[in-house]
């Protein structure tokens, strides 16, 4: 069974950048769609991102689109999130996870890219936040 561990979060001022890594292990990674979703304090888990397999295609919720930048290395078994002009808002762990079902066409993952059930193995989180 796959397991992915997070790292890269930490404390940053409005404005700054930081970098989240997610390392996959003992199983499958190359060929799954992956995400990355984030819960703050109180508030339910959100979508911040997906990206295909291939690594051709990626999607973002609206609230981060234009400053984050999801990216894999499938040879390394890495998943990323460039995170730019970050918000006090954008506080929360970060949590990266992989789509059930491999070999799935990013056509059809695309309606349900946002739904976290739609994810089975998830990693433990990286606190990111954001002082003002």
């Amino acid at each position: 069974q796959v397991q992915l561990e997070e790292s890269g979060g930490g404390l940053v001022q409005a404005g700054g950048s930081l970098r989240l890594s997610c390392a996959a292990s003992g199983g499958t990674f190359s060929n799954y769609v992956m995400g990355w979703f984030r819960q703050a304090p109180g508030k339910e888990r959100e979508f911040v991102a997906a990206i295909s397999w291939s690594t051709d295609n990626t999607y973002y919720a609206d609230s981060v689109k234009g400053r984050f930048t999801i990216s894999r290395d499938n040879a390394k078994n890495m998943l990323y999130l460039q995170m730019n002009s970050l918000k006090p808002k954008d506080m929360a762990v970060y949590s990266c996870a992989r789509r059930r079902r491999g070999g799935v066409s990013w056509s059809s993952a695309l309606p349900t890219l946002r739904m976290s059930y739609q994810y089975d193995v998830w990693g433990q989180g990286t606190q990111v936040t954001v002082s003002s």
